[in-house]
């Protein structure tokens, strides 16, 4: 007997609808993202209890819904995008079956708060199965739309037991909302679990697609990804996005799809591309890709597949083609470097001489002889050194005093071939305390005679530089020296190696506090002049800067002490200044703060005196600051070549070594010295009248750091305009510290 057709209720028809279209949390989400787009929405904010299946709540700042919309907005076949079955050709909208939110009203409670711009106030209203519960009613709301989807599939039994895994639904709402927060970058997208304060994914407003794969995908993904771009009129398609290149590659091929701004998937298209780096990547690994599709609306069917993941569009196969084309040449012209593991030898095994021969080629090696580590060739330059695998050459004992100054005298000559370069090069390379104790040996004589010859053989050896080209690196070499000028600070021969805990921590503490981005300025402007003795202006790349000349040779002077502890030359006084008038005058002015409760000036003034004749010792020895027994100040250190600090302020740098410094502890000692005299070389406004007394500094690139260097014309500075009455003093550059 034949079965009876019947017609099925319309529940019935509208609950297996919503089954095609809903299939899981992540879907609903998915359809509410692109309601939430079209609405023209900046900031979609996503929150999930259970994975999606007990709460969705998804709220944006869109057009919002309008009162009158809200009675039929969960019925099927109800929208706003579309009106005749020819504006499918020219969708350029995400819905258009208007199936989303009334599949979801049948197999779940639905909440909706929504506010246009021109309402007074929001509305809100629950609906179960395509109709509202009751009328809208008034309530308080920003402008768009909150949409509360309780008790997902409450009605399909079977359904809501298959998703009974809340952490593999909520994996895959935060993957779906992740792929739509990197395509629509000029939006915010945030999607938390209920009750959390820290979003799981969270997207700036601001940030480009490249800043989103970073905040989803890590770093390790963005800093390895190539820009891919073309454009065929002929085919009436555009593509954009990013790939990675040969060095990432993860198990399983991640592929991020959008054509016409559509989430959706091609198997074709990722088998081509999968294809195309099959000869770049190991076996069984896979890439990162993410392509942006535009195809002409006419050339492409959007309806298809209920959840919209497919489309089919017109010259499918070609447009493939060329793609694959085009990441294939990408990947070809981003082939300069690669990235290899391999496993190394640990360093500091030893390496015996029988392991050292067997490492050759030998025509007695067996095919199946175990290859050791030693022996296999590195194809990373960073996994290993060399010296792991070279036997240390044992050190000759020291030579008695007598064959001293012979052996040192004739080591050099014997081991530089000739040429002079060759041979200022060979000595640069002993080490500091190899050097001083080799000097240390020799006799004057034979000292003057090596001494004589390196200065020729580097002669010879700068003539034969100047020929060669600016972009080869000069070998190291001892500075050259003309007798007829006087030595300079950076050109000591003889320099003593600190080995001070204390020095080498103020040296770290230099080095931490480095900021690249300045350091990096001052590495590459170009000086525009002097604004006045404070301020100085500069041009890095296409931007002015006005520099605080005064902090910045501060800065500069603290780190030549820090840096050049113990090896300054010696700015000697031609007449000695008391130390006691230096106090006095400084406990005249204001700026020390002196008051009766004090005590008297006299005695504050021999009790510094004193004090400073106690440190003699160790400030002529670490800072050539060179004290006389009757207690005058004969010397002071040079930090610069052919600079004088004023010496106007001179007497408040007397006054404050006595009471500013923590001479208690040696590490505080240190550093507050070299702040007080760092203070007392810079450039200071106060010490400059006129503007023809003003100092040009000019910044000049050094090895390792920037110096200010004055242009002065005079170095007489004790006789100039002084605002108080400071000794005469005139200061001449001695030569290099006799005793070092």
């Amino acid at each position: 007997m034949a079965g009876v057709i019947r017609r099925l209720d319309e529940a019935v028809v509208n609950r297996i609808a919503a089954g095609e279209v809903i299939q899981r949390p992540a879907n609903a989400i998915k359809e509410m993202i692109e309601n939430c787009l079209d609405a023209k929405s900046t900031n979609i904010q996503v929150t999930v209890k259970e994975g999606g299946l007990k709460m969705i709540q998804i709220q944006d700042n869109g057009t919002g819904i309008r009162k009158e919309d809200m009675e039929i907005v969960c019925e099927r076949f109800t929208t706003s995008k579309l009106q005749t079955f020819e504006d499918l050709s020219s969708i350029a909208t995400y819905g258009f079956r208007g199936e989303a939110l009334a599949s979801i009203s049948h197999v779940a409670h639905v909440t909706i708060t929504t506010k246009t711009a021109d309402a007074k106030c929001a509305y809100r209203a629950s609906y179960s199965d395509g109709r509202p519960k009751a009328p809208p009613k008034p309530c308080a709301g920003n402008q768009g739309t909150q949409i509360t989807v309780e008790d997902l599939f409450y009605n399909i039994t079977t359904r809501r037991k298959a998703l009974k895994n809340p952490s593999e639904e909520y994996s895959k709402i935060v993957e779906v909302v992740s792929r739509y927060a990197i395509h629509n970058s000029g939006k915010s997208f945030t999607v938390k679990k209920q009750g959390e304060l820290v979003a799981d994914v969270k997207t700036l407003p601001n940030a480009t697609i490249l800043d989103n794969i970073r905040v989803v995908f890590g770093v390790n993904v963005s800093r390895e990804l190539i820009e891919v771009g073309c454009e065929d009129q002929k085919l009436a398609f555009k593509l954009y996005g990013y790939v990675s290149n040969a060095n990432y590659s993860v198990k399983k091929c991640i592929l991020i799809l959008f054509i016409n701004h559509r989430l959706v998937e091609s198997t074709a298209l990722k088998k081509a591309i999968e294809t195309v780096y099959a000869a770049y990547l190991p076996k069984n690994t896979h890439p990162f890709l993410y392509l942006s599709l535009e195809i002409a609306p006419h050339n492409i069917d959007v309806n298809v597949h209920p959840t919209k993941h497919e489309v089919h569009f017109l010259h499918e196969d070609c447009i493939i083609e060329s793609i694959q084309k085009h990441v294939e040449s990408k990947l070809l012209g981003s082939n300069s470097s690669r990235t290899y593991f391999t496993q190394t030898l640990l360093p500091g095994l030893p390496a015996s001489t029988s392991d050292l021969k067997a490492s050759g080629p030998s025509p007695s090696h067996e095919a199946g002889e175990r290859v050791y580590a030693h022996q296999m060739v590195r194809t990373d330059s960073k996994a290993q050194k060399l010296d792991a695998f070279l036997q240390p050459i044992a050190k000759a004992p020291p030579a008695s005093s007598s064959s001293s100054s012979s052996s040192s005298s004739s080591a050099p000559s014997a081991a530089r071939p000739s040429g002079g370069a060759t041979g200022a090069c060979g000595s640069a390379e002993l080490g500091d305390e190899e050097m001083l104790d080799a000097l240390a040996e020799v006799e004057p004589k034979e000292a003057e005679k090596m001494e004589t010859s390196a200065v020729g053989a580097e002669a010879e050896a700068g003539g034969e530089a100047e020929g060669e080209g600016e972009g080869e690196a000069a070998p190291r070499k001892r500075p050259r020296v003309n007798k007829e000028e006087e030595l300079t600070a950076g050109a000591t021969p003889k320099r003593r190696v600190i080995k001070l805990t204390s020095v080498r921590e103020l040296r770290e503490e230099v080095t931490e506090k480095n900021h690249k981005g300045l350091q990096e300025m001052l590495q590459n402007l170009a000086f525009v002049g002097c604004v006045n003795p404070r301020w100085s202006l500069v041009q890095h790349h296409t931007k002015l800067y006005l520099l605080n000349t005064s902090k910045l040779s501060e800065e500069l002077f603290y780190q030549i002490l820090i840096y050049d502890f113990g090896n300054f030359g010696v700015l000697r006084l031609s007449s000695p200044a008391p130390l006691y008038e230096l106090a006095m005058l400084a406990l005249d002015s204001e700026e020390s703060g002196w008051s009766e409760d004090d005590g008297p000036k006299e005695g504050l003034a021999e009790f510094i005196v004193d004090f400073l004749r106690k440190k003699t010792e160790m400030l002529e020895d670490y800072f050539s600051v060179e004290i006389d027994g009757e207690g005058n100040l004969t010397g002071l250190p040079l930090l610069l070549d052919r600079y004088v600090p004023a010496m106007e302020g001179l007497p408040m740098f007397i006054l404050r070594l006595a009471t500013e410094v923590n001479w208690e502890n040696e590490k505080d000692c240190f550093r507050d010295f070299s702040r007080e005299c760092a203070r007392f070389y810079s450039v200071r406004k106060e010490y400059t009248l006129d503007s023809d007394t003003q100092p040009q500094v000019t910044l000049t690139p050094s090895n390792t750091r920037y110096t200010l260097h004055s242009r002065q014309a005079t170095h007489a500075t004790g006789n100039t305009h002084a605002k108080q009455h400071t000794p005469h003093v005139t200061l001449t550059q001695s030569n290099t510290r006799s005793h070092r």
